[in-house]
């Protein structure tokens, strides 16, 4: 089973416009997006310091601060966008055509978060990072669906988990009308798991507040589908 492709020039060039529009002029104007022209970004693995992204174990760390948080949801939307591709590029046969249509429609908002952090972090952004879906079956509609239920919890617990940590108002903005978004699919494939179940217990508290998990609690459910292993040294967590 053929488990990665990649989104054509044009497609990741409509995600970073979409995605501008999505930010608002004024946030762009604060300097988060720096994206003057379509042309591809650096890959670079450089931090501020000057230092390696590379961890002693052969894998990725984030690093730490507002930059480090920045790559921690660079990771994770890699991973989302990476799996919607899939998805879209391969549906399964059971999978009917207004689910396909939601699903391009949330590959096409993975995308542009992806493109939106790989933007704004330039220089300081991770590499890009090899999934392994090889645990997900992409020929069956309930296995698809399982993990996109799964990928979208664990994206809105993140978000709700590391968002304190951010220190710059602006980001902290942005990322809030990231994990609003995120929290809008959750919903949407929670009621196609089980109809009614968009704001369940397991993910909603008895104050009716959204359960926030750790980043090493994130990272050590995302790890299981990336080749290339990400690490959080300065918040608790070695792969």
């Amino acid at each position: 089973m053929k488990t990665e492709t990649t989104e054509t020039h044009g497609e990741v060039n409509l995600a970073r416009r979409s995605f501008l529009k999505l930010a608002g002029t004024g946030v762009a104007a604060a300097g988060l997006l720096t994206v003057a022209s379509c042309s591809k970004l650096s890959d670079s693995a450089v931090n501020p310091k000057g230092g390696s992204h590379l961890n002693a174990n052969g894998g990725i760390d984030i690093g730490s601060g507002d930059l480090g948080i920045l790559n921690y949801a660079y990771a994770l939307e890699q991973l989302e966008a990476a799996f919607y591709t899939q998805v879209v590029a391969t549906p399964p046969k059971d999978m009917d055509s207004g689910e396909l249509v939601c699903f391009r429609t949330i590959r096409q908002h993975e995308v542009c978060h992806r493109e939106f952090f790989k933007a704004a972090l330039m220089s300081n952004a991770i590499p890009g990072l090899t999934p392994d879906f090889s645990k997900i079956d992409f020929t069956s509609r309930a296995a698809v669906i399982s993990a996109a239920k799964a990928f979208e919890d664990l994206g809105v617990q993140a978000y709700d988990g590391a968002g304190y940590l951010i220190q710059d108002a602006g980001y902290l903005l942005i990322a809030g009308k990231i994990v609003s978004v995120e929290a809008r699919h959750a919903a949407y494939i929670r009621n196609l798991v089980n109809y009614g179940d968009y704001a369940g217990s397991d993910v909603i508290d008895a104050n009716g507040l959204n359960k926030s998990s750790t980043i090493a609690e994130v990272l050590a459910i995302a790890n299981t589908f990336l080749k290339t292993k990400v690490s959080a040294s300065n918040y608790g967590y070695t792969a």
